[in-house]
């Protein structure tokens, strides 16, 4: 089994998965960039149980820098594995056209392979709504091309809360109409229904530039309930693409039987 691993800003996502690309067990976490090794160590261990045993390779993108070692730690020490980090100069598969290739995110490299890999041939963005919201652009030739980033609509809706005296902290639900009766209607409105038109109004821009026929796949915490108000982009929704992604990366850099 494959032991595939993304650390994001606020939560760790990890993932059994066969040599077959089937993901057998699923984890999410919250990141602690404070915990030790054991702690993570010890945590690891309970959550695979008997699995444990059966982790023949360990793959990892991280957005954390001081978690980078410290999960290379645990896998050698309680699994007896190197890890495979997505860093600059692992194969993936895609060109990064970008200024500044060595400062892409690990989790939007792995995004953009497992989207090209399912889905190539047409342009892409990817968009995934983590604790930022990133938009990754790849061609139909498979070359990264960039795209953008905004607040996450959760970061947002603390911001608001935190920064000002009066506004509370809301559900991040849509409302029954745009315009809002209430506090809590008008915040709602503003952030769920601005945050569908700041997807659009980039999704028709990055068409501007780039012509021809696209593909939109929808991944992270809040992919799932946004995914309604965007169907006329003609948007698929991927749940585990940062996973399908790694071990794609896995598979183009080894030969190891898992």
């Amino acid at each position: 089994m494959l032991l595939a691993i993304d650390i994001g800003n606020t939560n760790i996502v990890m993932g059994l998965i066969t040599e077959q690309g089937d993901l057998k067990a699923y984890w999410r976490i919250a990141t602690r960039p404070e915990a030790t090794f054991d702690e993570y160590g010890l945590l690891l261990r309970n959550l695979l149980d008997k699995g444990v045993l059966k982790v023949k390779g360990v793959v990892l993108a991280c957005v954390v820098p001081k978690l980078t070692k410290v999960f290379q730690e645990v896998a050698l020490y309680y699994f007896q594995q190197k890890v495979l980090l997505v860093a600059p100069g692992t194969k993936t598969g895609i060109k990064l056209l970008v200024d500044n290739p060595k400062g892409v995110g690990a989790d939007r490299i792995v995004n953009s392979v497992a989207a090209y890999k399912k889905y190539g041939g047409v342009n892409l963005c990817v968009i995934d709504f983590g604790t930022a919201t990133t938009f990754d652009v790849v061609s139909n030739k498979g070359e990264f091309l960039g795209g953008a980033i905004a607040p996450g609509v959760k970061i947002a809706a603390e911001s608001l809360h935190l920064k000002t005296a009066q506004l509370p902290q809301i559900a991040l639900k849509f409302p029954v109409k745009a315009i809002g009766k209430d506090t809590v209607a008008n915040l709602q409105s503003g952030l769920m229904f601005g945050y569908i038109g700041l997807i659009k109004e980039l999704i028709f821009r990055f068409k501007q530039e780039l012509k021809g026929e696209w593909k939109i796949i929808l991944t992270g915490g809040l992919a799932g309930s946004l995914m309604k108000e965007l169907k006329n982009l003609d948007v698929v929704l991927e749940d585990n693409l940062t996973l399908e992604g790694l071990k794609i990366i896995w598979d183009l850099n080894q030969k190891a039987v898992l």
